[in-house]
């Protein structure tokens, strides 16, 4: 084996995931074969791709950082006017 292959090998991590549900396992099971994979490519896949989603924290502090220059007392005054009508 090449040295590289060998430092390839030593950084990639390893996840178990134990009590799995019977329902959950077979789900996935029929997804990764739907998808022609293995479980374990197919699982691997999934989590990549939730890893690449903002966690909802993140999300949820650029929400309020980018709050309208509007007050809020404006547009209820807006809305109130708007049902006077």
């Amino acid at each position: 084996m090449q040295d590289t292959q060998i430092a390839t090998f030593a950084s990639v991590k390893t996840i178990q995931i134990r009590n799995v549900p019977d329902g959950v396992h077979a789900k996935l099971r029929v997804r990764a074969a739907a998808a022609g994979k293995s479980l374990s490519d197919y699982a691997l896949g999934e989590l990549e791709r939730v890893a690449e989603r903002p966690a909802a924290s993140d999300v949820l502090r650029r929400a309020r950082a980018r709050s309208g220059s509007v007050p809020a007392e404006a547009i209820v005054e807006a809305v109130r006017a708007g049902r006077d009508r």
